[in-house]
């Protein structure tokens, strides 16, 4: 399928020219450009035009996953026939392993890892390889090592009917992709056999595939939509399975792949023994046998990532597979809120190796553990084929890129801007307050605005601080809610959708609340300790703070501060002159600000809770209701009817 945008919008404003501009040096093979937008002037809708026009695969990677979220339902509703995905960290938790030499403390990875976050990964990855009209929306783990999209697509199982394999077989194959047999919790990644017929819930947890042996060929292949009642239709084509972890190496090359690690694992002995470091080499042997023999006997193995040089049969220090390389080589990049994205992914690989080298020289990882590892931006840079850069307030980086390129070509622009909102809407008005008594003003501020029905965020510079507020706020009677980075990354947009709806006045937040959060309803943004300078109150912070009251008619900001800052004056300017070129395209087009209507739509990744609610919620029939429970027992998918049985406890009482 080619990419089709649905929308009753039309291009207006400077959305035209921006979309021609980009449009036009894309196809002339341009490989940098900035896309300057301001809040509320459709930067989405310029960028998903120029998809549309392009007709090539893009990656879109975001420096948080709550934009990230909002980017991937933008999408999904600007392009409902094509692939959209979202690609972002799985870890509801993460700890990595650690090890701190001053005080001999050892620090176990621990993680908790989101199991539907997780299916997300492998349907953006397995659409990635079977489709052209994708946008997979990511927040920057997508430069970390994923492995090789040739051994991914290599190990996969490819089935159709009249093939001839065994069942016993067959059940080997699925193994071997790391399916697991559960017969009672049916879920993504398990498989379950009754008789001759084995059914398997897919990993990406879209569709439920059920293959019928006669003897030892595949009789019939039928699938379903993932459902809690599947309704299953036969499947004449091919169909292939693909692995259920990223880390799973064909059965032939194990072996090798394990017989490289006990090579490394030898010289890392020696090693270590010359320098008399007979603890960390009992330790490192011990630990390394444990996981070969995993890896020997299940294929798998906890933290077998670490092994994916050998696994993969990369030389040392080869960069390793990421996402960006599952992509064919004509694709596009967005990269946004890039003065705020490019830092993340310039810092991740330093960051990664400094933990690493310390859990080497202790023993307690072998040395090709670096080369499980995010891309050097360097390396990400090689693997680019075109990129737009997008952000309202563009770093001197992006800029310097642009400029570069734009030697001695006359006349061509690669930095395009877009300063006019369709809408009319202006800047928001800025006042400074003093910071004596900031909360009690705060409050009263807040309540002017929750009379009207506005919503109001406030910004401070702590975790702590954000909490502490919210409670203080809240014991004034004012409905509150905190929004930080150690908020669940799938709670985070219900927290905005609840916040839009009304059941929250005030979001208190310190850096989630920025770039990019689309919040119509906001009409009041306070910046609390607005004149510490620093990087939560550079110019450019203070800019995109700012941005989140631009969507609002009677938007305003309060900056408390007892001085005015570089960064304060800078953001000030530079906001009065946006503020002064929206006013004089609205007098010449004779345009009366409006303000945005953006209908709140629920969060696209339901629970199977609601998806029953959703299947049943509307009978009201007990009987038949108790007859789907029976079936669903008697069928052993006693999840399923717990869940029923649950149903009809509610409607009887």
């Amino acid at each position: 399928m080619k990419f089709k945008l649905y929308s009753k919008f039309k291009p207006t404003g400077d959305q035209p020219q921006a979309i021609k501009k980009l449009t036009k040096n894309l196809k002339a093979g341009t490989k940098h450009q900035v896309l300057l937008g301001v809040t509320g002037s459709g930067k989405t809708f310029v960028m998903s035009n120029a998809i549309e026009r392009i007709q090539k695969p893009v990656l879109v990677i975001s420096h948080n996953k709550c934009l990230a979220a909002q980017l991937y339902q933008e999408f999904k509703e600007f392009f409902p026939k094509n692939a959209i995905h979202y690609f972002v960290s799985y870890y509801d938790y993460y700890q990595p392993e650690a090890y701190i030499p001053q005080t001999d403390t050892y620090i176990e990875k621990d993680a908790k890892i989101n199991k539907e976050i997780d299916r997300l990964r492998h349907a953006a990855v397995q659409d990635l390889l079977t489709r052209k009209d994708i946008i997979i929306v990511a927040s920057v783990s997508c430069i970390y090592n994923i492995g090789s999209p040739e051994i991914y697509q290599k190990v996969s199982l490819e089935i159709k009917s009249g093939k001839k394999i065994k069942r016993k077989s067959f059940l080997s194959h699925l193994t071997n992709l790391q399916y697991q047999r559960n017969d009672i919790d049916f879920k993504p990644g398990t498989f379950r056999v009754r008789g001759s017929i084995v059914e398997i819930f897919s990993v990406t947890g879209k569709e439920i595939l059920r293959i019928e042996f006669f003897g030892d060929e595949i009789d019939k292949i039928s699938v379903s939509p993932a459902s809690l009642n599947p309704k299953f239709k036969i499947q004449n084509s091919k169909f292939k399975i693909f692995p259920a972890h990223f880390w799973v190496t064909p059965q032939e090359k194990l072996q090798i792949s394990i017989e490289n690690i006990k090579l490394e694992l030898q010289e890392q002995l020696k090693k270590i023994k010359r320098e008399k470091k007979l603890l960390e080499a009992q330790r490192l042997e011990q630990r390394t046998n444990y996981d070969l023999e995993m890896l020997r006997e299940t294929g798998f193995c906890h933290g077998i990532e670490n092994y994916s040089r050998h696994l993969e049969f990369r030389k040392p220090g080869e960069p390793p597979y990421a996402l960006i390389d599952y992509y064919p080589k004509d694709f596009l990049i967005f990269i946004d809120e890039s003065h705020q994205t490019l830092p993340q992914l310039h810092g991740m690989y330093n960051q990664d190796r400094s933990r690493k080298r310390t859990l080497i020289e202790y023993g307690f990882r072998l040395p090709s553990a670096l080369d499980n590892r995010p891309l050097k931006f360097e390396e990400f840079e090689k693997k680019i084929n075109q990129v737009i850069h997008v952000s309202a307030t563009p770093s001197d980086f992006e800029r310097k890129r642009t400029l570069r390129q734009a030697q001695g070509k006359a006349g061509k622009k690669y930095i395009i801007e877009q300063l006019i909102r369709p809408t009319g809407l202006l800047e928001p008005s800025i006042t400074i307050k003093p910071t004596k008594n900031q909360v009690r003003d705060l409050i009263e501020e807040i309540k002017k605005r929750s009379g009207e029905k506005q919503r109001t965020l406030v910004l401070t510079l702590t975790k702590r601080l954000a909490e502490e507020l919210a409670d203080f706020l809240a014991e004034s009677g004012i409905s509150t809610k905190w929004l930080h980075a150690e908020v669940k990354t799938l709670e985070r947009p219900r927290i905005l959708k609840d916040f839009r709806e009304g059941k929250y006045d005030v979001l208190v937040g310190i850096n989630l609340l920025r770039e990019g959060l689309d919040l119509p309803e906001v009409a009041l943004v306070a910046i609390l300790d607005a004149d510490k300078e620093g990087f939560l109150r550079s110019g450019t912070t203070l800019i995109q703070i700012m941005g989140r009251a631009a969507r609002h008619i009677e938007g305003q900001v309060i900056l408390y501060a007892d001085k005015i800052t570089k960064s304060m004056k800078a953001a000030i300017d530079e906001i009065k002159r946006r503020r002064k070129i929206q006013i004089e395209y609205n007098k010449i087009h004779k345009i009366v600000p409006k303000p945005i209507i953006k209908e709140i739509r629920d969060w696209p990744f339901v629970s199977r809770k609601k998806e029953i609610k959703a299947e049943f919620g509307q009978i009201g029939d007990v009987k038949l209701l108790e007859k789907e429970m029976k079936t669903a027992a008697k069928n052993l998918d006693f999840e399923r009817a717990a869940e029923i049985r649950d149903l009809i406890k509610n409607l009887k009482f």
